[in-house]
């Protein structure tokens, strides 16, 4: 048999490696091992040979005995694949699960399973058998590292400390940096939570589109009648506010003092500049003409294009618009949130889910945005350890926000994966987090929100949820909602735009400061500039490689009313900040605004944020938590 196993390598045009005669039998005794085990004909194995040899894009011709490990891996895959095909139900054992039964001496602090640390490619099937095992204490180890055959590791694994806090925000809304302080430590003196057994209440309010909705037929017409909607909607609220009169038209020349409403555009395609402003009104105060803005009597602005302001001044040439003041926010309505019918409908069903009427205005929750694993494997080794983490602390909402298959990681990138995006999620992401319900019960909540970097998901913004088919006892405890989208919990109200609108804000905003004044807080002021606008994103012309389709963004990325608690992950530095909507007047309403980072960094852990929110401001802290 080991004969004709060579003869079908060379049939094939391979040849086996060694520098020897020995070590070539010796690859040709483990093959024939292969074909015994398996029950392959040796045609099946060398036919399983080329498209693993193809998959990896190996070098050269020859079958050496280092690329033996690695093609058992994918021999496995392929009986697991076809047994779980044959047999639904069938629960395959993972070698993990046999190293935990038979070795006496196997410990995990964490509540699950220490994670594959190999290179080598794992059978996607194994991390769902991931055990949950009562947790012994709420000291993390420092020393634990990921094991695989051959006691090998992953950089991932080998950090010392695990669970550090970057800074904490204390009930005095400061943010300090603590001297490399371990959660779990201190008896959790940092965070004090309410008691796990009571479970929040959940109300959507807004998850637009819906899935399966029809996109990138988006028209001209649309794109024409979202920013004329913006505009004309924000002129009618300066005007009901009482602080300005009627908007007028600012491309008329006039020695008079009159207030103009329009939107911040470039004269050109390069990056917006203090010569190059140019304010263009709505159809209705100005047929949609642009006229350029002079801003040297301003002693401060903060401006970025797409940006809907109010400005005063006069326009003496009918050329250029002076302008002598500007206002770039309007109040929001604290009660306009839904329609009363639906809201009430809403309500209805959220009760009967929940009976914690007494909590409202309190929760405990963490907060992740992807990717969840490194960029040197697929093993999801940051979500295991974060799932880990909550299992300790027990929060009563975990939001997850994409990407979950990450378009930008390398091996996606590539496409050396043999498993389709959506096996990938569903074996790797979506087992592991209902595991994770399953282990907690009902004190828990999961809430998925998707991300345009998501492989397996539509290609568009605004963005649909997921659409799992979820098991009946799963649907309680695991929400999908859309991107963005709005929600309440104990009714404290929560925003939620997982596209990195800080970061291309940051890239296209200018500003000047007041002479004199003091230092302000640039990372504050574009996260206020979302709500200041009522849009997640009010940024015009949209960055690079955001599938911005406007005919579903006129109600989706509308913010109708300021939420207590607005999450906009991105790659900037993560932070939790107290923001109030207006710096100018100290009774305006104050939200908190959380980026929690990216959970994974490379080939290293990243960060992820712990809140315990109190309608009462002196009793919220939260921190950012780095793995």
């Amino acid at each position: 048999m080991e004969e004709e196993i060579r003869a079908e390598l060379e049939r094939s045009g391979f040849s086996l490696g060694g520098a020897s005669p020995a070590d070539a039998a010796q690859i040709l005794a483990t093959l024939l091992t292969y074909c015994i085990n398996y029950k392959m004909s040796p045609a099946d194995l060398v036919s399983n040979w080329e498209v693993y040899y193809l998959n990896r894009q190996l070098d050269g011709l020859k079958l050496e005995s280092s690329y033996l490990d690695g093609f058992l891996s994918h021999l496995q895959n392929e009986v697991k694949d076809r047994l779980i095909k044959e047999e639904a139900n069938l629960h395959i054992y993972s070698s993990n699960d046999v190293d935990m039964l038979l070795s006496s001496t196997h410990t995990d602090e964490e509540g699950f399973l220490d994670t594959p640390g190999t290179k080598q490619e794992k059978p996607h099937g194994e991390s769902s058998n991931s055990v949950l095992t009562p947790l012994a204490t709420d000291k993390p180890s420092s020393s634990r590292m990921a094991k695989t055959n051959g006691d090998r590791i992953t950089p991932f694994a080998t950090r010392v400390n695990k669970f550090t806090q970057q800074y904490i925000l204390h009930a005095d809304n400061v943010a300090s940096v603590p001297n490399k302080l371990e959660v779990g430590t201190t008896e959790d003196e940092v965070i004090r939570r309410i008691q796990p057994s009571q479970r929040c209440s959940l109300q959507v309010q807004r998850s637009q589109p819906e899935p399966g909705c029809r996109f990138m037929y988006d028209r001209m017409e649309d794109r024409f009648n979202y920013l004329e909607d913006r505009i004309r909607k924000l002129a009618s609220l300066f005007s009901a506010s009482g602080f300005c009169g009627e908007p007028a038209d600012a491309t008329l020349a006039s020695e008079e003092k009159m207030f103009a409403v329009g939107m911040v555009v470039c004269d050109g395609e390069g990056r917006l500049n203090e010569k190059s402003i140019l304010l263009q009104g709505s159809v209705v105060h100005s047929r949609g003409q642009r006229v350029r803005l002079d801003l040297k009597d301003l002693d401060h602005f903060s401006l970025f294009p797409g940006q809907v302001v109010g400005i005063e001044g006069h326009n003496p040439s009918g050329h250029c618009f002076v302008a002598s003041k500007l206002i770039d926010s309007i109040p929001i309505s604290v009660d306009a949130q839904l329609p009363s019918a639906k809201k009430q409908a809403v309500d209805s069903e959220s009760h009967q889910n929940s009976d914690t009427d007494t909590l409202s205005g309190v929760l405990s929750l963490v907060i992740a945005a992807g990717p969840y694993t490194t960029t040197d494997n697929l093993l999801f080794e940051p979500l295991q350890e974060l799932l880990s983490y909550a299992c300790r602390k027990l929060p009563q909402l975990l939001i997850l926000m994409g990407p979950f298959i990450d378009s930008d990681h390398p091996d996606i990138k590539k496409g050396t994966v043999d498993q389709s995006f959506h096996d990938i999620f569903h074996f790797e992401i979506l087992r592991k987090v209902q595991d994770f319900t399953q282990y907690l019960g009902n004190t828990v909540r999961v809430i998925l929100i998707p991300s345009v970097r998501d492989a397996h998901h539509d290609f568009v913004f605004p963005q649909p949820a997921f659409d799992l088919n979820l098991p009946e006892d799963a649907t309680h405890q695991i929400t999908c909602l859309a991107n963005p989208s709005l929600f309440s919990s104990n009714e404290i109200h929560f925003g939620c735009c997982t596209v990195d609108i800080l970061k291309q804000l940051s890239g296209e905003e200018i500003s000047r400061k007041p002479p004199g004044g003091k230092p302000s807080d640039r990372i504050g002021r574009l996260a206020t500039h979302i709500l200041k606008q009522q849009s997640y994103y009010p940024l015009y012309p949209p960055a690079a490689g955001v599938p911005l389709d406007f005919s579903l963004a006129k109600e989706a990325l509308d913010i109708s009313s300021a939420p207590d608690v607005l999450l906009l992950p991105s790659d900037l530095a993560p932070f939790v900040k107290v923001l109030p909507l207006d710096e100018g007047s100290e009774d305006q309403k104050r939200f908190i605004c959380v980026n929690p980072g990216r959970l994974a960094k490379g080939i290293g852990g990243g960060t992820f944020v712990e809140l315990y929110y109190n309608e009462n401001t002196d009793k919220t802290n939260a921190s950012i938590i780095r793995i």
